[in-house]
């Protein structure tokens, strides 16, 4: 278990701090929901979480296969619908991997990526579109 403490501080702004280690962020509404925007809002975080989550999944398993993932990249685009109520509706993320396509882990390290725990913790409303970019290659789109 780990625990998260929250103080609402004013102005529609929360200090979060992450118990094991103390580690503080800010939250603040975006400029379209009564916020400044100068600070990640609670569903930038999802982002986030997500694209974090994915690439720190597919690092465990490349650790353990001896596997150099230096310089892959992640990018979350979020999108937020108001329908039937304010929520995330799309998150599109890209993954530049930094290993050639022919790579002999390929599937395994894709298959890392999309069982990764934020991914699997989403509500199914929530479309999750991934697509691998490997090394000298055209995007390839794995639909969720």
């Amino acid at each position: 278990m780990v625990n998260i403490d929250i103080e609402y501080l004013g102005e529609l702004r929360c200090s979060a701090t992450h118990g094991p280690s103390g580690t503080q962020l800010l939250t603040d509404p975006p400029v379209d929901n009564h916020g400044k925007g100068e600070s990640f809002s609670p569903t930038d975080l999802v982002a986030t979480a997500l694209g974090t989550c994915m690439l720190s999944v597919m690092s465990i398993f490349a650790e353990r296969h001896q596997i150099d993932l230096r310089g892959t990249k992640i990018s979350v685009k979020k999108e937020m619908t108001a329908v039937p109520v304010r929520r995330i509706a799309r998150l599109t993320t890209e993954i530049q991997m930094s290993l050639p396509a022919d790579h002999p882990q390929r599937e395994a390290l894709e298959r890392a990526a999309l069982t990764c725990p934020v991914h699997q913790s989403l509500h199914p409303d929530v479309e999750k579109p991934v697509r691998f970019v490997w090394k000298n290659e055209t995007a390839a789109a794995v639909n969720d």
